[in-house]
């Protein structure tokens, strides 16, 4: 228990709530590990719509921890999506505090 004077100390307090979101928590986890993906990978990988994506790829965008590239092969337009540093630290804060309610030893 906490004093008011003191810190939250339950790790919950340090959840990312952008990332508390199941979407937006399987995009940064999906991105995690391959950095830079085109949408389609990533909206195949999630298994969501181009629409359902694209929203919650703004709001991951806003909070600055997806880049979104825009870029043409040919004439065929290609959006890709580069997790940035903010979002890679951001990611492994969430997981390490989601780690520690898990197992707190």
């Amino acid at each position: 228990m906490t004093t008011t004077n003191q810190a939250p100390v339950h790790p919950r307090h340090r959840l990312d709530g952008h990332l508390l979101n199941p979407v937006r928590f399987s995009i940064m986890a999906t991105l995690d590990r391959a950095t830079t993906l085109g949408f389609r990978e990533v909206r195949d990988a999630v298994e969501i719509t181009d629409s359902a994506l694209s929203k919650q790829v703004a709001l991951l965008e806003t909070a600055g921890y997806v880049a979104v590239g825009k870029a043409f092969t040919g004439k065929t337009p290609r959006t890709s999506l580069t997790v940035t540093r903010e979002g890679r630290t951001a990611w492994r804060a969430h997981l390490a505090a989601l780690q520690e309610i898990a197992d707190p030893s």
